[in-house]
């Protein structure tokens, strides 16, 4: 993936996530684009409330994931990186 596509894909991506930032921020919580791997593993920082929420799971899956699988079908997969257990 060049420099571009890559760009062009962290665009999307943050598109994305700004969809659900509202909802995050809400509750006092967050997240950040960590990475995007030249493999098109998105890894995700949960930040504030986000990383402790016993929702975050669901969170997760349901709205963060969601929400970049829609732009970006593509993506093999979504990590957060700071939640073991949604690694």
């Amino acid at each position: 993936m060049n420099i571009e596509e890559k760009s062009t894909l962290i665009a999307l991506i943050e598109s994305a996530l700004d969809t659900v930032r509202p909802y995050l921020e809400a509750d006092g919580g967050n997240v950040k684009l960590a990475e995007v791997t030249d493999d098109l593993v998105v890894r995700l920082e949960l930040i504030g409330s986000c990383q402790t929420c016993p929702m975050n799971a669901m969170t997760f899956r349901a709205g963060l994931e969601e929400s970049i699988r829609k732009a970006v079908p593509h993506v093999k997969r979504v990590e957060a990186v700071n939640v073991p257990s949604l690694a």
